[in-house]
């Protein structure tokens, strides 16, 4: 199935990880409403020495919200692969992610949110 699907850039602006997940939190709950099914949320790597707080945070928040039935499903960059069984059950939910250009680029900078 063929779907849209939005891009959020939460680390634009170096905001605390605290500022980035009221970000994701906001995303999130605005595009369940427009009815779109996945994010690619660019949270960075930790680049610049400060150890990927924003990443880390992230990630254990999106796991929060899956244990929660909040969101369907995420995928770490690292992971996002057609060898990866979560992108491949994310392609039958919005199958225009195949054509995103981090598909198989293993970046650690980015996340998928199946919603």
């Amino acid at each position: 199935m063929s779907c849209i699907y939005k891009e959020v850039n939460i680390k634009s602006d170096m905001p605390t990880a605290d500022d980035a997940i009221r970000r994701i939190t906001y995303n999130i709950r605005n595009s369940k409403t427009l009815g779109i099914k996945a994010l690619k949320i660019i949270h960075g790597y930790g680049s610049t020495g400060m150890g990927g707080k924003i990443r880390v945070e992230a990630r254990r928040y999106l796991g929060d919200q899956k244990r929660k039935g909040f969101i369907c499903d995420y995928i770490a960059g690292e992971d996002f692969s057609i060898f990866d069984a979560a992108t491949l059950k994310a392609f039958l939910i919005c199958d225009d992610l195949r054509h995103d250009a981090d598909l198989e680029r293993h970046n650690n900078g980015i996340t998928i949110v199946i919603l």
